[in-house]
């Protein structure tokens, strides 16, 4: 009889699917590369067990027999049933690359998904530090939480964002992520990496991604690649729509003199006013230049 679980993880063409009973190692039945239909991690599917067969790693075999309805599915990360993104980032050791974090956030915004951002390592950074990534983000419109894994502190109200959802988790090597997520889940799901003091990054990287159930039935979070380099034009994203990817720059719009302004040179432009006037962080403005600029000649960024 089948049964019904979720892909948790998936390594070099294997599923590793959890049931209520256990979790099975699973290859994706030939129908599915027939229907052009590839199984993603956080899919909801049916197994059909083959009894008494374990896999060299020790777990039960079984086959996905079906995919079943997604809410949602990411192009980049390939998860599915998505319902927020948290993207982490270190105030120190290493520094936040800003451009990073916004092309992360672009990506983000283009397909429609909830995000926020977390600062790690508030212990390093001291409180001027998080109030500065508060300012920047914040209006944008985008929820921010920095906390310190080493001290526990922050940690309440990002499990208040997480509740009852399941997230995407991304963000550089190095800035605490599977510190953070053990921490939150009250236990050790995922190994830790030290620093390269040589390079400031941590050594390992993830190169998949899995999900994780943390403290409930209801809360998970997906472990995600992070993302060194992320060329906007091969995401889909074009250079004359790329203000609108960013929240705070989309009221401010509307007060453009000219069609199809660019938000760069033009006179009497609303977004321009904004920022000088206190309501675009500044930061976010000089981010956008350079992308737009990236996008018009095609470099990657």
């Amino acid at each position: 009889m089948d049964e019904q679980g979720k892909i948790i993880k998936g390594i070099g063409g294997f599923y590793y699917v959890k049931t209520a009973e256990r979790i099975y190692e699973c290859k994706a039945r030939g129908l599915f590369r027939k229907d052009g239909i590839k199984p993603l991690v956080g899919d909801d599917c049916e197994v059909s067990p083959i009894r008494d067969v374990l896999t060299e790693n020790g777990y039960e075999s079984a086959n996905i027999t079906r995919i079943l309805p997604r809410r949602n599915a990411l192009i980049r990360p390939a998860v599915a049933n998505v319902d927020a993104a948290l993207v982490i980032f270190a105030i120190a050791s290493p520094q936040p690359p800003l451009g990073l974090i916004d092309r992360m956030l672009i990506l983000l915004e283009r397909q429609g998904l909830p995000c926020a951002v977390c600062f790690n390592k508030s212990d390093l950074g001291g409180e001027d530090a998080g109030n500065d990534f508060r300012r920047i983000y914040e209006s944008a419109g985008y929820e921010v939480f920095v906390v310190s894994a080493k001290k526990g502190e922050g940690i309440e109200e990002l499990k208040g964002f997480l509740q009852g959802k399941t997230t995407a988790v991304s963000g550089p090597s190095g800035v605490g992520k599977s510190s953070l997520i053990n921490l939150l889940a009250g236990k050790k799901v995922m190994e830790t990496g030290d620093i390269s003091e040589k390079i400031d990054r941590g050594k390992h990287t993830t190169r998949h991604s899995e999900l994780f159930n943390l403290w409930d039935e209801d809360t998970f979070v997906f472990d995600t690649p992070g993302f060194s380099s992320l060329e906007l034009g091969v995401c889909g994203v074009e250079k004359e729509k790329l203000w609108e990817c960013y929240p705070e720059f989309v009221p401010e719009e509307k007060y453009c003199r000219f069609a199809g302004c660019a938000h760069i040179s033009e006179p009497d432009c609303g977004i321009k006013a904004a920022v000088s006037e206190g309501r675009i962080a500044p930061e976010r403005y000089e981010n956008y230049k350079l992308l737009y600029e990236g996008l018009k000649n095609r470099r990657k960024y």
